[in-house]
């Protein structure tokens, strides 16, 4: 089973970006859809982003156009740019590979 390790998170003013990383201990070639997930307080967990291993995309409407997902097989990383974060933004984001999850890394949208 992969482990997943995610980084990039911290404290962004709004309209600001970040980039989330996540970094696989082993190949990610076989993994078919990897993904980033968030969790806002007292919110359930939910889709953020999805991507495939042929590089289909498919994005929640509350992110669409500002977000954008990538993996990089080569380096065993995938990725999240977020643009223009909005303070609804602010959760814990996890990444997610086939039934594997990351430990998650916190995104703070405030002023």
């Amino acid at each position: 089973q992969v482990q997943l390790v995610e980084s990039g998170g911290g404290l962004v003013q709004p309209g600001g970006s970040l980039r989330l990383s996540c970094a696989a201990s082993r190949s990610i070639f076989s993994i078919y859809v990897m993904g980033w997930y968030r969790q806002a307080p007292g919110k359930e967990r939910e889709l953020v982003a999805q991507i495939t291993k042929y590089g289909s995309t498919n994005y929640a409407d509350s992110v669409n156009g500002r977000f954008t997902i990538s993996r990089d097989s080569a380096k065993n990383m995938m990725y999240l740019q977020m643009n223009s974060l909005k303070a609804e933004d602010t959760a814990v984001y996890y990444c997610r590979g086939g039934s594997s999850w990351g430990q998650g890394t916190r995104v703070t949208v405030s002023s």
